[in-house]
């Protein structure tokens, strides 16, 4: 079995490797500690300033309370270390909590409301302390929004610096089968994931470098051991179809005595865009399969965008629609609105509004023209569709046949940005992965629409499709809306 050759490094550079790792994981945990100090003191400061500085006179004064300036400021540099510790118990300092999702979030939330509950539970101990409610209910807000605003500026430095490769954790894939190829490849799309692949350890592919991701394969799962120790590897991850049962229990035995850990796929790659979730019923652990990508504050987030942005669009654009309408009737006979049966959430159709481009009798001009009717089946798009009207040609190449689609987002039936909305007879060519568009409300602009729209090919969109519905974030959608507006304008892809 041969090894390759880029990854593999000399065993004496291995104490280096090893110390440069853990220095720069001790630098960004002190960093990020550093962060919470200053932010901490941040929501106690803003919190003094508004409850004695305002001069708000709906404050209750009482003549025992302390408003000493001094004795605040003691006081607030007696709870930072607390609010510091408070966060290490709920794991706010561990690696795998951090950086990605909205779980962090929520133990800052829960973090900081223990942390005043701890200054109430002190100041009742201590009858002769009297502070402001005010203050403790202010500084209860405050601090989790400071320290919840930093640690998403934080997040978005370490998101930039994992994009130039610093900060990511280095692991072996066990299997360069399909499922393993489809595990790096989403490692690879999604960087800020932080992590980065060293290679592939399998023994019954015959070559060196998988040609999909390009990765390569080391050796054989009996030598993973030396080879996460040359790689400077301490987690590897198994594509558990890659094995048999007994080498997965004997791979799973040697890596825990090597003090290496191990993370198991579900064995069900097709759904790397669904997700699973681990639930124990009765001491045994089942995976359960969500029906829908996106769940808990994701979902609250998409919809409010989605609501706030169609409405407004609605009403700014209303005007135009109008004058799009009064065009549509005046260039050809016919309805104003076209309504298309599409695929939504859950598998269920529903009709997706669209200003009218095509003749009335497209259809059956499509079924007697056998050339045009093979070019339509093969992308659903034709570069220069004779059922196309004039007026027709101009909303295509502006987009602004889309323009009803935001009554559908309003509706609930689509979203501003998801993947590209699609009938019941093209799930065929999303294969395997065609459960996951379920999952999610097609939308009027994504990756898609963003690289080139009609000029991509159909398997490209649906590998935009996937990647856009597997690194789904609200600041994706934020970045996908803004860098519609260009692609709008260019016409690019437009027909």
């Amino acid at each position: 079995m041969t090894f390759g050759t880029n990854t593999v490094q000399l065993t004496e550079s291995l104490p280096v490797a090893i110390g440069n790792h853990w220095t720069k994981r001790a630098g960004l945990i002190a960093a990020l500690v550093a962060t919470d100090m200053f932010t901490v003191l941040l929501g106690f400061w803003l919190a003094y300033l508004i409850r004695f500085e305002t001069g708000v006179s709906w404050f209750y004064q009482h003549e025992t309370l302390t408003t000493l300036h001094d004795f605040y400021q003691q006081f607030v540099f007696f709870l930072m270390p607390v609010w510091v510790v408070v966060f290490a118990v709920f794991g706010l300092y561990d690696l795998k909590n951090l950086f990605a999702g909205t779980k962090e979030y929520s133990l800052v939330f829960n973090a900081g409301t223990l942390g005043i509950m701890l200054v109430i539970l002190f100041t009742f101990f201590e009858p002769e302390l009297v502070v402001a409610r005010a203050w403790v209910l202010l500084s209860w807000v405050l601090v989790i929004l400071c320290v919840g605003l930093g640690r998403f500026a934080f997040r978005r430095v370490v998101h930039q610096l994992r994009h130039h490769g610093n900060f990511m954790t280095p692991v072996l894939i066990v299997g360069a089968n399909e499922e393993g190829r489809a595990i790096a490849r989403q490692f690879q799309d999604n960087p800020n994931a932080g992590i980065k692949v060293m290679g592939f350890v399998d023994d019954t592919v015959n070559v060196d470098i998988d040609p999909v991701t390009d990765i390569s394969i080391l050796g054989s799962p009996k030598s993973i051991i030396r080879l996460a120790r040359l790689n400077n590897v301490r987690e590897v991850i198994v594509a558990s179809t890659a094995l048999t049962r007994n080498d997965l229990l004997a791979l799973v035995e040697s890596l825990h005595g090597a003090d290496i850990s191990i993370r198991l796929s579900s064995g069900l790659y097709e759904l790397l865009t669904t997700g699973v979730e681990v639930q124990e019923v009765g001491n045994v652990p089942l995976l359960s399969i969500n029906k829908v990508r996106l769940t808990g504050s994701d979902m609250v987030m998409k919809r409010m965008l989605d609501l706030v942005g169609s409405f407004a669009a609605l009403l700014l654009l209303s005007p135009v629609m109008l004058a799009v309408a009064i065009a549509i009737k005046l260039d050809s006979r016919g309805p104003v609105i076209y309504r298309r049966r599409v695929v939504g959430v859950g598998g269920k159709t529903f009709d997706a509004f669209k200003f009218r481009t095509m003749v009335i009798d497209a259809d059956a001009r499509l079924a007697q023209d056998i050339t045009l009717r093979k070019q339509f089946e093969k992308n659903y798009k034709l570069k220069d569709d004779p059922r196309v009207t004039r007026i027709g040609r101009f909303l295509r190449r502006t987009s602004l046949d889309e323009l009803p689609q935001l009554l559908n987002v309003f509706l609930g039936q689509m979203s501003l940005v998801g993947p590209r909305m699609i009938t019941e007879r093209e799930l065929m060519y999303y294969g395997k992965w065609g459960m996951n568009l379920s999952t999610v409300k097609p939308g009027i602009t994504g990756l898609w629409q963003v690289s080139g729209r009609s000029d991509v090919s159909y398997g490209e969109r649906v590998r935009l499709d996937m990647n856009y519905i597997r690194n789904y974030s609200i600041w994706m959608d934020l970045y996908l809306l803004w860098q519609t507006v260009p692609a709008v304008l260019k016409s690019r892809g437009a027909y």
